[in-house]
């Protein structure tokens, strides 16, 4: 099977470049701009025209929930226009897209947590022009699956992760909000789960294929506080961090973009659907601890550009 993943610089297509290249099932390709601009119809048919794939999968996006507030045209461009235009590219192929979404298009008041029927209501720019992503995927190509997701953690980039180890090696000490709650997902989990999703699309017959909304993170609900606790006892095997961590609440903590107060989602449907089943959040905050403390590269195969 051959796929395409629009975007290489976020976490999440990061671990596509380096996870994917080791499967045997697959031929993956990676490509960002200026290889493809998802906000260019004509890059977008030139990189579909030369990879021919099987399954377009979009990594791309505008994914700075503070910074959309003040550039909601850029973040729009990006999750809502780009999205669509990957889509309406791949239905003219007859190629099916999974598209990444998130959690940000609830606005948390539930009190449990969120299934794909819930009425979706986002609160910030961010949340609204993933949802107008979502919205614009499923009138574009009616071959389409939409993964949310959320709290996306990895050992690629600067994230709450690298951020709570890089101030306890600092003696910074800490305090983490313990008033929001989520599914932390590690973005080598996820991109796993994503391949499954692939793969069964493509192996399935054609009035098979269930196509539609899924959710799909890590498994277990924590609250910030929670993960920056995992996070300090996963490095105590391979540093002496010393540092205190002091729950606070999220009015202590302001942010631009006002933060839901629970964000949790219910995965049971991908699990139902597909057999797909993220493992839980502790096991990616391990590992990434790990990498982070004691990377190790990983070799980048040639299909990867």
């Amino acid at each position: 099977m051959r796929i395409l993943a629009a975007g290489w610089h976020g976490q999440i297509a990061r671990a596509f470049m380096q996870t994917a290249p080791g499967r045997t099932d697959i031929t993956a390709f990676a490509i960002g701009r200026p290889g493809l601009d998802i906000c260019d119809p004509r890059s977008i048919e030139r990189a579909l025209g030369d990879i021919q794939p099987d399954v377009l999968i979009n990594l791309a996006g505008y994914t700075d929930v503070d910074g959309a507030e003040s550039e909601p045209e850029l973040a729009y461009a990006l999750n809502s226009t780009g999205a669509r235009l990957l889509a309406e590219a791949a239905a003219r192929r007859q190629v099916p897209i999974i598209h990444i979404s998130t959690s940000y298009v609830f606005d948390g008041a539930k009190s449990s947590a969120y299934i794909e029927t819930d009425c979706t209501q986002p609160s910030t720019v961010y949340g609204k022009s993933r949802l107008a992503g979502e919205l614009a995927v499923q009138t574009a190509n009616p071959k389409h699956v939409i993964l949310r997701s959320e709290w996306i953690f990895s050992p690629f980039s600067r994230c709450f992760v690298s951020n709570i180890l890089q101030r306890a090696q600092l003696g910074v000490p800490l305090k983490v909000v313990s008033d929001q709650y989520g599914n932390p997902t590690y973005a080598p989990h996820l991109v796993d789960a994503i391949l499954a999703v692939a793969l069964q699309l493509t192996a399935r017959p054609e009035e098979e294929k269930p196509w539609g909304i899924y959710h799909a993170a890590g498994t277990g609900a924590a609250t910030w506080y929670d993960i920056a606790r995992e996070v300090l006892t996963a490095s105590e095997p391979l540093a002496k961090l010393s540092v205190s961590l002091e729950p606070i609440p999220s009015a202590d903590y302001p942010t631009r973009s006002a933060r839901s107060p629970n964000s949790r989602l219910d995965c049971t449907k991908l699990e139902r659907t597909f057999g797909v089943k993220l493992p839980a959040w502790q096991t990616g905050v391990r590992e990434c601890v790990e990498r982070l403390l004691a990377p190790a590269p990983s070799p980048i195969d040639a299909s990867i550009r």
